[in-house]
């Protein structure tokens, strides 16, 4: 990136445009014109002289170097907001995107029906959920902050425990009534047993069913947890499910109750991220419903 004198203020434009994705939704967010909004974009680029994002149809990717700016610009309005928090003694709004990654079984079925609770006690601040992919990359911004199963190993990142959770084997009345006796896990090969499409298995610690016995294999796959449920509750077979997500409503059965899987979430996120508030208050808060549903 060139040496250039930087406008503050087309620097702040950039970086809504940066956390929202889109001309569109910035310009609506920052309350200015879309077309006044794009000028100044340009001007920053062509100030520093280079592209810092690929204008597509329905929103803006960030250029590598775009997302290096953006990243310097978050933490330059970190410092600036704490600094103006600790002059006038009190704590600033929390403003901008956060974006959450996490497993469909947490994200979809725990985390989203009280997201509304993060929105409200921060109203300027932008709430994203989106599901974590086989290939994910924190650095690239997938997301802000991802809800991942177990601890990883290596890498630039912040991480805290945030969970120990269990899934048991369950199916309903109906199945068990006509299916075969079920004493062992060595009797589940004569069983139709539900699990993840294999080869789309993107983390180990999700590999469990082989940990119940070598031998399992498959009847219907589903590359979620929540797909997986959905079949064992419609009586398909009998699945490895979250005890957590399983409710006296579903009418299932835990079969085999000596038989259980131990697994943990964990709280991860950048470490040129680990300064800013947005990251901060989001972090405390999924560590507070966690702690508020007796889940620790």
């Amino acid at each position: 990136m060139h040496n250039t004198a930087m406008n503050w203020e087309d620097a702040r434009l950039f970086l809504a445009v940066a956390r929202s994705g889109q001309m569109l939704g910035a310009a609506r967010r920052l309350g200015v014109n879309q077309a006044t909004l794009s000028r100044r974009v340009l001007v920053l680029e062509k100030e520093l002289q280079v592209t810092l994002l690929h204008r597509r149809p329905h929103g803006c990717d960030l250029t590598d170097e775009g997302r290096r700016l953006a990243e310097r610009l978050e933490r330059v309005e970190s410092e600036f907001l704490r600094a103006e928090s600790e002059i006038r003694g009190r704590d600033m709004a929390v403003t901008g995107t956060v974006r959450i990654g996490a497993p469909d079984g947490f994200g979809t079925a725990f985390l989203a029906p009280r997201l509304k609770l993060l929105a409200q006690r921060h109203p300027g601040l932008a709430v994203q959920l989106v599901p974590v992919p086989r290939s994910f990359s924190l650095s690239r911004r997938e997301a802000d902050i991802a809800v991942i199963v177990g601890q990883p190993e290596r890498g630039q990142l912040v991480t805290r425990r945030l969970m120990d959770y269990s899934l048991s084997l369950y199916a309903t009345p109906e199945y068990l009534r006509q299916a075969p006796p079920l004493n062992s896990a060595a009797d589940l090969s004569a069983h139709d047993l539900v699990g993840y499409v294999e080869d789309l298995i993107y983390a180990p610690g999700l590999d469990y069913a082989q940990e119940i016995t070598r031998t399992w294999t498959n009847r219907i796959e589903v590359s979620s947890a929540l797909g997986q449920q959905e079949v064992v509750r419609a009586g398909g077979g009998i699945g490895l499910l979250h005890d957590y997500l399983v409710t006296p409503e579903m009418g299932l059965v835990r079969v085999l109750p000596d038989m259980s899987i131990q697994r943990a979430y964990w709280i991860v996120f950048h470490e040129s991220l680990r300064d800013m508030r947005r990251i901060q208050i989001t972090t405390d808060f999924l560590l507070e419903i966690v702690r508020d549903a007796g889940r620790t």
